[in-house]
């Protein structure tokens, strides 16, 4: 398993990896376009090799990609609707052309919809962003904080959701431990909490995991990253992640401030080195 973090692409996307491995990343996880909006900048055939070229230069050997902040798949308004399938198939093909292994996005909220009928409108939506495509990048849902009624707060609508789609290449979650702490998952008590995802999703679903320790409480429903061993997860309990990170090969990627982000590195390596 590998472990990394987030990183810009300012100055062009050829620039993340070395980026990346100035904070001591083997994997990166990057946006391809502002997160904010507006229109992606062009992936040339030229820009493409160049950072392929980087990645092997500086030895970042897996990519992944997330989609922007601005997707919801069962918005009323079809504008950010249609958006948000347009944008994600457009994530994919370009994900595909720089050799990401993945792509992540969130759902969105369902709004005044039922759940039921979030679940119906989300599952249509990714169908259509996944029809004919036939890249090399596989896509993973995110599980979310659970604010509102923001989609993705529970692993079993997730998979209700993966499997309402029943696409090859939509394979499993990225699962992140602060937002699925926030939601209720409580990783203090590990064996229990892994119980509970395998029963409500299967734990081959988890394709790659956010590290993030949390400052706010469990079941806060509140996305506030923290520093490892720094949140009310804490140490004890990363030390399990990255256990079962390891024995399942599942790399890890930090969403932490940059300010700290080379110390949470370094901590869940010193982990990862640990005998089971």
């Amino acid at each position: 398993m590998l472990i990394g973090c987030h990183v810009s692409i300012a100055g062009g996307v050829f620039k993340a990896p070395e980026r990346a491995a100035e904070l001591g990343a083997e994997v990166m996880q990057i946006f391809t376009r502002s997160p904010q909006g507006g229109k992606a900048p062009t992936l040339t055939n030229e820009i493409c090799q160049e950072f392929k070229i980087s990645n092997l230069k500086f030895k970042i050997k897996e990519i992944v990609v997330h989609t922007p902040y601005y997707i919801n798949f069962a918005s009323s308004n079809n504008r950010i609707r249609y958006g948000s399938i347009s944008v994600l198939r457009d994530e994919l093909e370009r994900a595909s052309l720089l050799g990401a292994e993945y792509v992540m996005t969130h759902l969105g909220s369902a709004g005044q919809l039922s759940e039921k009928k979030a679940n119906e409108k989300t599952i249509e939506a990714l169908k259509k962003s996944l029809e004919g495509y036939a890249g090399s990048t596989e896509l993973l849902i995110e599980n979310a904080a659970g604010a509102g009624k923001i989609m993705g707060a529970t692993f079993a609508q997730i998979a209700e959701i993966i499997k309402g789609v029943n696409h090859p290449k939509l394979v499993g979650i990225c699962l992140d431990t602060q937002h699925s702490f926030a939601s209720g998952y409580d990783w203090r008590d590990f064996q229990s909490t892994l119980q509970k995802i395998d029963t409500e999703i299967g734990l081959d679903k988890i394709k790659l995991i956010h590290a993030n320790d949390s400052k706010t409480e469990l079941a806060s429903n509140k996305d506030r990253h923290e520093h490892i061993g720094k949140g009310l997860i804490g140490q004890e309990a990363f030390k399990n992640i990255v256990a079962f990170a390891k024995q399942n090969d599942v790399s890890m990627i930090l969403e932490t401030e940059h300010e700290g982000v080379v110390e949470d590195i370094e901590l869940l390596k010193s982990f990862r080195s640990q005998k089971s």
